[in-house]
């Protein structure tokens, strides 16, 4: 199945992982300040980013992981900020199942 072109959010989160760049949005009404790590699509082809949220508004405690589907994403905009990294990946992450841009793998292996 071909994909179709990525939307402009998803170029957004795409080029703030290979910048190492914050990403500052809404998403599911709330206000997000997130460092994207790994961005593709999930298993219905959804554009998807899996995220460490640091700061913002959140219905839980922070910082943490999130799993974003791109189309929920609103008022994305990247800025220059302090890289987070995130804590434990004690568990293989499930949020995005055909990768396009991992940071671990893609950005920080060819420095």
């Amino acid at each position: 199945m071909k994909r179709r072109a990525p939307s402009p959010t998803y170029a957004l989160f795409y080029d703030a992982i290979l910048s190492e760049q914050q990403v500052v949005c809404r998403y599911e009404g709330r206000h997000r300040e997130l460092c994207p790590h790994i961005i593709g699509t999930n298993k219905n082809g959804e554009e998807v980013v899996l995220a460490w949220q640091f700061a913002g508004e959140s219905s839980g405690s922070l910082p943490q992981w999130r799993c974003l589907r791109l189309a929920g994403v609103s008022q994305a905009r990247a800025r220059d900020g302090r890289w987070h990294a995130g804590g434990s990946h004690k568990t293989a992450q499930s949020c995005v199942s055909d990768i396009d841009l991992d940071i671990n793998i893609h950005v920080r292996k060819l420095r």
